[in-house]
């Protein structure tokens, strides 16, 4: 087994690192990593039904869909992720999420942590969540991954996954939000999140005695940036790739009151349709055409919008005010 410690903290770059391991590295492979704020998406989710879009574009969130399923979980520099890339047993049970977080487990009970394995694939002390796992399988390879919330902002996290279920209808996998704790607040003595890092990469070591420390080589960084940068940094891969969804949203304005309908596929407007109580001199069908086969997505809309008379349209509103009804 290798094992890696991420030298980055770009959740682009380690996200793809995960599938570069996964599709090219035959060895058993080990690797921890710790990411700048970011929000991970599951593969078959709507990234917009999942995060609070406002709050993230403006607190620099980076948004990132991985390959495996399930829910949307936020990462910080106070949040521990690792993942197994192990060859695939065909006596084990794919859903079964046990085998690989138990090291997690057995070192904070070691610790003097009372953690436990709960549910389907998270990790608690005392019924609050502190790990969300995830899988998927890749011809003869199973990589499973999860987060450790060790001391990691909780306010933040709320706040970026806060989104108005009112606004999305759609059927994607959606996530199931739990109380939360951080394991710091359990640990009998003071550490940091790189000491804590640096016990879980010993004690992997000597679960699996083969297992010898590896670091990326150069040919192994530029495989890895490559793929961030033509896929995983993309808007088509984090935003495009959502399933189709309806988006509805009503905005009160000195203008009136302003409800948009979008109908969303692969991230592109369908179908759009505008209400509301405004006074128009011009018919608002040409906004709904304007709107048809553009990005769902708050820089596209919002450099339409401006070039637009919204003031014969809607009346007194202007174009940073109708984005708010539109994301």
């Amino acid at each position: 087994m290798l094992v890696i410690k991420s030298p980055s903290r770009n959740a682009y770059f380690n996200i793809a690192a995960e599938e570069y391991l996964l599709k090219t590295v035959k060895q058993d492979v080990f690797l921890i990593y710790i990411n700048d704020p970011a929000i991970i998406v599951g593969k078959h989710q709507n990234t917009m039904a999942e995060i609070n879009k406002p709050f993230v574009e403006a607190n620099g969130i980076k948004v990132v869909r991985r390959l495996s399923g399930g829910g949307a979980v936020y990462h910080d520099d106070g949040n521990l992720n690792f993942s197994f890339h192990m060859k695939a047993d065909e006596k084990d049970d794919f859903v079964d999420f046990l085998k690989f977080t138990k090291p997690v487990v057995d070192l904070l009970n070691q610790m003097g942590v009372r953690a436990q394995f709960k549910g389907r694939n998270d990790l608690v002390i005392d019924d609050k969540k502190f790990s969300g796992n995830a899988k998927m399988k890749f011809h003869h390879k199973i990589l499973q991954h999860g987060t450790i919330l060790f001391d990691s902002e909780m306010k933040v996290l709320s706040d970026a996954l806060k989104v108005n279920p009112l606004k999305f209808r759609d059927k994607a996998v959606k996530s199931v939000r739990s109380r939360v704790t951080n394991i710091v607040d359990y640990l009998p003595e003071a550490m940091n999140i790189d000491v804590f890092s640096e016990k879980l990469i010993n004690y992997v070591i000597e679960l699996y005695p083969k297992a010898v420390s590896y670091e990326f080589t150069d040919e192994d960084i530029v495989g890895i940036q490559k793929l961030a940068d033509e896929k995983y940094a993309t808007w088509e891969w984090n935003y495009g790739s959502s399933p189709e969804y309806n988006f509805n949203k009503g905005i009160k304005t000195d203008a009136g009151y302003i409800e948009f309908h979008l109908d969303v596929t692969e991230g592109m407007i369908r179908k759009a349709r505008i209400f509301g109580d405004f006074f128009a001199s011009k018919p608002i069908h040409d906004i709904e055409k304007r709107l048809l086969n553009q990005r769902h997505d708050e820089q596209t809309l919002l450099l339409i919008l401006v070039s637009l008379d919204l003031k014969a349209y809607f009346g007194d509103v202007t174009a940073h005010e109708l984005i708010n009804g539109l994301i």
